[in-house]
């Protein structure tokens, strides 16, 4: 089973500083040597996170850890049967009165496409999906 990484595991390694090599080797003593991999979702919110910079330089430095994590791992594709598996989960769970955010509803139909856990700092939200493994970091 590999890892669908968070962006809340992602963001949290930059903001103590770590490379994103750092962040994986971490990761993979944490939690073994599972293959990880991210969500487009995932990009979306990092790449917002370096536009919302509060100066040029940690911008750049964001956009270098970025740009050396999305080297080192596989990005997952939001694909027409994530979308349908994802939309049916979201109407079954809101018919429950279970409501789980957009992006980390995403993130978890890619891990559950894939066969994969979630590896996150935040698990409240991923543990409202059937059938997932979430893992806290």
């Amino acid at each position: 089973m590999g890892l669908i990484l968070d962006s809340s595991a992602v963001i949290a390694g930059e903001r103590k500083g770590q490379s994103a090599a750092d962040l994986l080797a971490a990761i993979r003593a944490s939690l073994g040597p599972e293959a990880i991999a991210l969500s487009t979702v995932s990009v979306i919110e990092l790449e917002h996170g370096i536009w919302r910079a509060k100066n040029a330089a940690q911008a750049a430095n964001r956009q270098k850890f970025f740009d050396d994590l999305f080297a080192a791992i596989p990005t997952y594709p939001l694909t027409f049967s994530i979308a349908r598996r994802a939309a049916r989960l979201d109407g079954e769970s809101r018919r429950r009165g279970v409501v789980i955010p957009f992006q980390d509803l995403v993130i978890g139909v890619t891990a559950l496409e894939f066969d994969y856990a979630v590896a996150t700092a935040n698990v409240r939200h991923f543990q409202m999906i059937p059938g997932l493994v979430v893992k806290q970091l």
